[in-house]
């Protein structure tokens, strides 16, 4: 049914009741009876239209609060950053954990990861990604731990299957300017205490983060204290004179530096780092999604735990396998993940098999690495054999039993 409104006509909220409309008095001008019994039906069919619309989006704003039933699909939705920095280094760590996402056309939001034949990616705004897990819409995501903060608002369903990835590290900080007033401030305590801030005249900060901002002052007890909204370019307001503090995401601190800004003592919100993020009633509920993510989990743990590790093979004499462990452990680098495993090396002499080495086996970090070489030689290490590691898997990764724990399965 389509509804055809007269240009003059203005259209006013009826202050009685939010569901009806009514037109303005120009509608209502005397021309002549026909006129006013179809600016009735008009009107009528107005206030149902308005009554349709508001009753849809009531059912819009009660369903976003309600719980979410998960139903109606049996794919496993990933949700992964659409653009940035982000977004390219989450495609990179799935890619080392051998999980290729095949986009058939990088302007398409949705791919597939081959290696997991039930998953669909979902590229988001990671804010979008925070409200879609909530919603029922995606059920896994990787997103930072801020927008986690942020946008999650600790809302129960929100369940942290990784919390460090290794990528995306930041932090989220209270900065004030080092010149005026602020010289001297170096704590948060410092900034409380300023008897400038008074309910006529608050402390005013300057942030994107306008749940976790106002929630971190109250729970420290600063009470004289406002917040403005703001994206991007926040080390400007307090010069611009438009706020006295910036409350943002901080990594090398040098645009604060550079803009006269300054972090202070308790003024970090929290630590971020980009995370594996699911919703608790998906794991729960939807068929697979938590087998998916057991295999995605092990996949991460494995990468990771391997990531900046390096196995060195080297051969040493000794007359047995227990007298060369004595001289390896006598080396604080040479210990290895358990402790250096080491084997006999079969040599053929003479027509005849004999052991005259054996071959030692350690895993090292990169930082030790030249150390280590140097201590296997100095107990008779020769031929020394170095090679990153790409995985380590482990009898069970710690962080699936602490996730089914907190499932309560």
């Amino acid at each position: 049914m389509s509804i055809s409104i007269p240009l003059n006509t203005t259209l006013h909220f009826s202050p009685s009741s939010s569901t009806s409309l009514v037109p303005s008095s120009s509608l209502f001008s005397p021309i002549h009876s026909t006129a006013v019994a179809v600016c009735g039906i008009r009107q009528r069919c107005l206030r149902m239209v308005t009554s349709c619309v508001s009753y849809a989006q009531s059912s819009v704003q009660n369903g976003a609060s309600d719980a979410v039933s998960v139903v109606g699909r049996n794919q496993i939705r990933l949700g992964l950053p659409s653009k940035g920095r982000m977004a390219a280094d989450s495609l990179d760590l799935l890619k080392d954990c051998q999980l290729f996402v095949k986009q058939v056309n990088p302007r398409q939001y949705v791919a597939q990861i081959p290696q997991l034949p039930n998953t669909e990616v979902w590229f988001q705004r990671p804010k979008d990604i925070v409200r879609k897990l909530l919603s029922g819409d995606l059920d896994l995501g990787i997103v930072g731990l801020d927008i986690v903060g942020e946008f999650g608002q600790g809302d129960e369903d929100l369940i942290i299957v990784h919390e460090a990835l290794n990528f995306g590290d930041c932090h989220l900080s209270l900065a004030i300017p080092n010149y005026g007033i602020f010289e001297n401030i170096n704590s948060l305590k410092e900034l409380a205490q300023m008897p400038q801030w008074t309910e006529e005249r608050p402390l005013r900060v300057a942030t994107g983060f306008t749940y976790l901002g106002p929630k971190f002052m109250k729970e420290n007890g600063i009470k004289h204290v406002t917040f403005s909204t703001a994206d991007g370019a926040l080390e400007a307001a307090p010069a611009m004179g438009i706020a006295d503090a910036i409350l943002d995401l901080v990594s090398s601190g040098t645009t604060l530096k550079e803009n006269n800004l300054k972090e202070i003592e308790g003024g970090i919100v929290l630590e971020s780092q980009a995370a594996l993020v699911a919703s608790r009633r998906a794991l729960t509920e939807r068929k697979g999604a938590l087998e998916t993510v057991h295999e995605i989990l092990e996949r991460l743990e494995a990468h990771l735990k391997a990531d900046g590790q390096f196995t060195v093979v080297a051969n040493m004499r000794g007359t047995d396998a227990e007298e060369v462990a004595e001289r390896v452990k006598t080396q604080p680098s040479l210990s290895g993940l358990q402790g250096p495993t080491i084997s006999p090396v079969y040599c053929k002499r003479d027509g005849k098999v004999s052991i005259e080495y054996y071959a030692i086996v350690i895993c090292v970090p990169k930082k030790a690495l030249y150390e280590s070489v140097k201590q296997l030689r100095a107990v008779g290490g020769s031929g020394v054999l170095v090679s990153p590691l790409t995985y380590i898997f482990d009898e069970e990764t710690p962080r699936w039993s602490q996730l089914l724990s907190n499932l309560g399965l």
